[in-house]
């Protein structure tokens, strides 16, 4: 067993600008950060989208629909495929699931007009529920997205088409975090969605230390994003001991490392 003189946190961001921050912040906090990429982005294609008639024989990158009322975009990453495919959102209301998504609109050169007070499907649902009853909806996302959403609007009356811009495939090399939570090194975690756990799990299976990882992790502190990821972490017997009131990935951080250790970085 090591000497702990810092908490040692384990972050599974993607490998772009999302995971340097997330290490920029860790470190800020006074933890010893363990980036361990849980995701990694395939865009789609219009070859690959071509069954459902939207797409023509080429590869090139897919972009949401144009002749919808109402555009809802659920992430930095899906906004980025969409601009550098030259995606022109026309007249429709374009909704972002939270800041993080909002700002990487604008900084595309994108108007927004809707962000829910809520940072989730949920939120967008219930802020969108009454103005969408009849209306045409584009909803623009990986291919893991939450049947929360598109049924939620659906139930609202929207008539509702989802586009795959990319899927989240893991890494192969991922799965440092879950070796060291197996050997009992690991004091925290921060599992930013459903599929991280999942992958999480799959990599730690993948090393031959799925339980032991489990193990690892119920012994130091867990923070997820949202609810749905708590459930995911909780059905995989994973205890979470904190999801922030907001869902990012600030606040994310800052609770776990606070909830791991005190003030210790005060």
């Amino acid at each position: 067993m090591r000497e702990k003189p810092r908490l040692r946190v384990a972050a599974f961001r993607p490998a772009d600008d999302r995971l340097d921050s997330a290490v920029e912040l860790l470190e800020s906090l006074g933890a010893d950060p363990v980036p361990d990429p849980m995701l990694a982005i395939e865009p789609a294609t219009a070859v690959e989208d071509s069954d459902t008639g939207d797409g023509d024989d080429s590869d090139d990158q897919v972009t949401p629909r144009t002749d919808a009322d109402y555009v809802v975009l659920t992430s930095k990453t899906g906004v980025e495929l969409a601009a550098a495919a030259g995606w022109d959102p026309g007249e429709a209301t374009v909704c972002a699931i939270g800041e993080a998504t909002a700002a990487a609109l604008h900084e595309a050169g994108y108007g927004v007009d809707i962000i829910p007070a809520e940072y989730s499907s949920t939120g967008l649902v219930e802020t969108l529920a009454g103005p969408v009853a009849g209306a045409r909806v584009e909803v623009a996302r990986s291919d893991h997205g939450s049947a929360v959403l598109t049924d939620g609007l659906e139930d609202a009356g929207a008539y509702v088409h989802e586009t795959v811009l990319y899927r989240l495939v893991r890494p192969p090399e991922s799965g440092e975090s879950a070796a060291l939570a197996a050997d009992g090194d690991l004091d925290a975690a921060l599992f930013t969605s459903s599929l991280t756990v999942e992958h999480f799990l799959d990599a730690a299976a993948q090393r031959g230390v799925r339980e032991a990882a489990i193990d690892g992790l119920n012994e130091a502190t867990v923070g997820a994003i949202g609810e749905p990821t708590r459930e995911a972490a909780e059905a995989a017997g994973i205890s979470v001991d904190v999801v922030p009131d907001q869902a990012d990935f600030e606040a994310l951080a800052c609770e776990a490392v606070e909830a791991a250790a005190p003030s210790h970085h005060e």
